[in-house]
């Protein structure tokens, strides 16, 4: 349903820019509205991608699509990492989780602002 490459593009370009999309953004710019199976469809594609950068040594991607909410990525993003970093915060929300967010986010900004196209 979703083109990695597409999402991967929108993401590479939105972390150029120093951007961040919130779930419901990424879905209308696909083309769709949000629910929940369009969502959990895009987390997993998501997860993938960050799965095939990591593997190329490149530094997460998917940390820039968030909640309106509260601006954090949603709880799977953290327990999809689980066991893949050490570093992740005991909590999903709040200030611990919020500075560990914008650091990846700070990671990702400044991999792709030096890797310009």
């Amino acid at each position: 349903m979703f083109d990695p490459a597409e999402v991967r593009g929108l993401l590479i370009e939105a972390a150029r820019q120093r951007q961040t999309f919130t779930y419901g953004a990424l879905l209308g710019i696909l083309g769709h509205t949000f629910t929940r199976p369009l969502m959990r469809q895009l987390c997993k594609v998501l997860d993938r991608i960050d799965e095939d950068g990591r593997a190329a040594g490149e530094p997460g991607l998917a940390v820039l699509v968030v909640r309106q909410s509260d601006g954090l990525p949603g709880q799977g993003w953290f327990v999809s990492r689980t066991g893949v970093y050490d570093d992740l915060p005991l909590e999903w929300e709040g200030p611990e989780a919020r500075r560990y967010t914008q650091a990846r986010q700070a990671e990702a900004f400044d991999y792709w602002e030096a890797h310009d196209r």
